[in-house]
């Protein structure tokens, strides 16, 4: 089966980490025995048709046509899914994964934009968000389609295996909680997080927070930190590490922080549920439909008062959490149970098209 990706975002050698999880199903159905290729422009306008039709040809060329099209985010690929199944008959879906749905970091736009944005979601033969959160929030905005379905994103394997050797700081006698993001303030909210730390320090000192991450906040979450002048090395920030690396630092943690403010499905929490890593997160977006209470604690976004005590009460270790039971939820999400979801699609997509 020849399976055609279309995306918003996808890696690049300026920016790897764009689009990884496109990538990853791009991996997952490619696994499953299917022939994948990959249409990208990072171009806008006139530039990006041309772009994409000189990609067309030489693909058509070299490669011939897909049988399905998978769109990764409603965005101008669909202008060219649609014309591909106007054109040849070619099926597409949409998985959606953008955060601009959601009330909280509301960006849907209206107008010539948002007719077309809804006339590609019309016309495509299912659509798949990676939340029932997601789902609804695209509803409200007025997204229609008859077939509905979600997708989860994808971890990487090595995420289920034990990492040796340990390559990263080894874990010591204190508590370990970790944390990692890109580092957006606006959405992570990690200065909220590290007041409720900070709180958490004045009542006991036998815990240490690792960061671990980069992003456009990133050196002002340090210098905020700095103001709230922790106990000598209670904090560590890592920097960017390899995705190998945050394996390695979930597995010498005993438990994981997220204090969002808004979220679809996040991949770092699927990524401690593989590992078996018990969580404290805000209750935002989609974390609800990923984490329950054999697997961790949820807090209401934002308060701070809140995270705290779910932080003292993770470190009196009142409530036990079972690793083996905790990576069950997180079998979900592999690179096998992810590709043949979407193969399977793909090929009922095939079956009903003839």
């Amino acid at each position: 089966m020849k399976i055609l990706y279309l995306s918003a975002w996808y890696p690049t050698p300026r920016d790897a980490m764009a689009g990884l999880f496109v990538q990853k199903h791009a991996e997952a159905v490619a696994q499953q025995g299917n022939d994948v290729r990959v249409l990208f422009s990072e171009k806008t306008g006139f530039s990006w048709v041309c772009d994409m039709y000189r990609a067309w040809r030489k693909l058509q060329q070299e490669w011939g046509r897909p049988d399905v099209v998978q769109m990764n985010v409603l965005d101008k690929n669909g202008l060219f899914a649609l014309w591909l199944k106007k054109r040849y008959h070619i099926p597409y879906i949409v998985v959606e994964h953008w955060s601009g749905y959601l009330p909280a970091n509301f960006a849907f736009r209206g107008g010539w934009h948002g007719w077309l944005m809804k006339k590609i979601a019309k016309h495509a033969s299912c659509i798949l968000p990676v939340s029932q959160m997601l789902e609804d929030a695209m509803k409200r905005c007025g997204i229609k389609n008859e077939c509905w379905q979600r997708i989860h994103n994808v971890v990487d394997d090595f995420f289920y295996q034990p990492i040796s050797p340990i390559t990263i700081s080894p874990k010591g006698e204190k508590f370990r909680f970790l944390h990692v993001s890109c580092f957006d303030e606006k959405a992570k909210n990690i200065q909220g997080m590290l007041r409720a730390v900070r709180k958490v320090a004045e009542e006991r000192q036998d815990f240490e927070l690792v960061l671990v991450g980069t992003g456009v906040d990133f050196e002002q979450d340090i210098a905020y930190a700095q103001t709230l002048d922790f106990p000598q090395d209670m904090l560590t920030f890592t920097g960017e590490q390899t995705p190998h690396e945050v394996a390695q630092w979930m597995q010498q943690s005993d438990c994981f922080l997220f204090f969002s403010r808004y979220e679809n499905a996040p991949v770092v929490l699927s990524e401690c549920l593989a590992v078996g890593l018990p969580i404290i997160s805000s209750n935002a977006g989609g974390i609800p439909e990923m984490i329950n209470h054999e697997c961790g604690i949820l807090v209401p976004s934002e308060d701070e008062d809140a995270l705290a005590k779910a932080l003292l009460h993770m470190l009196d270790r009142t409530t036990t959490y079972d690793i083996a039971t905790i990576r069950s939820y997180g079998k979900q999400y592999t690179y096998a149970s992810i590709g043949r979801q979407l193969s399977e699609l793909s090929q009922g997509l095939i079956v009903s098209s003839h």
